[in-house]
């Protein structure tokens, strides 16, 4: 009888002691509340870039097969183009306004340097805007990408004087001392192009190509072989 009295109160106590950890426990468990949300990202849309009217002409046999200034050889069988006011790797829609046929290009080169144009269009994208009679059309330039980091588009580029490009940087440094002697501001820029790497010696920038030409005479004088190019 004591034992069975004994054994009821122990059952007690131990569903007792069971309920009051389990509320402790779950007590301790308890989840924290859900952090608050983030605040909404705002994003910026990027600017419009106002379309380029002007006169768009062409160019093919003569320049077939010949690097551009971005290091690419031209083929006048692909959708390319050359511009001044349009970065290097930028993909523009040009749109000929006389017959309303437009294509996308890609621009490989710097150009035309023909007063009053604005665009030289590889021949199959003359063919594509039927304007390869005519030799020229008016245009409009609308550009869909651009290179992060490139000029604002409509600026104009710099040009400078370039008195080489070496694989070698001993070689670049070399030539990049003995034109100091003359000029000061000689430089050497490094360009990476199908796997290598390149250094040109350079002077400038310059703000127009009248500038960089009379620079190109000088330093031709002085026996020094120089090419201009813009950028």
């Amino acid at each position: 009888m004591q034992r069975s009295r004994y054994r009821r109160i122990s059952a007690v106590f131990g569903f007792a002691a069971s309920t009051m950890f389990t509320a402790c426990a779950t007590q301790y468990l308890a989840p924290s509340p859900p952090p608050p949300p983030p605040p909404p990202v705002v994003s910026v849309q990027p600017r419009a870039t106002p379309s380029i009217i002007g006169v768009a002409s062409w160019y093919g046999p003569g320049f077939n097969h010949h690097h551009t200034s971005s290091g690419r050889i031209y083929d006048q069988d692909e959708l390319t183009a050359a511009c001044e006011v349009v970065p290097p790797g930028s993909l523009v829609m040009v749109t000929n306004l006389d017959n309303g046929r437009s294509v996308e290009v890609t621009i490989t080169d710097h150009g035309p340097f023909k007063k009053g144009r604005k665009i030289d269009l590889s021949h199959k994208a003359a063919v594509m805007l039927g304007m390869i009679g005519p030799g020229t059309a008016n245009v409009r330039i609308d550009v869909i990408s651009a290179p992060l980091g490139s000029r604002p588009v409509g600026s104009m580029p710099q040009f400078f004087v370039q008195v080489g490009s070496f694989s070698s940087e001993a070689n670049a440094r070399n030539t990049h001392d003995r034109v100091a002697a003359y000029f000061p501001d000689v430089n050497i820029n490094q360009v990476d192009a199908g796997g290598h790497r390149y250094y040109r010696v350079r002077m400038g920038g310059f703000a127009s190509r009248h500038e960089a030409e009379a620079r190109a005479a000088d330093t031709s004088r002085l026996g020094f072989p120089v090419v201009i190019v813009s950028e």
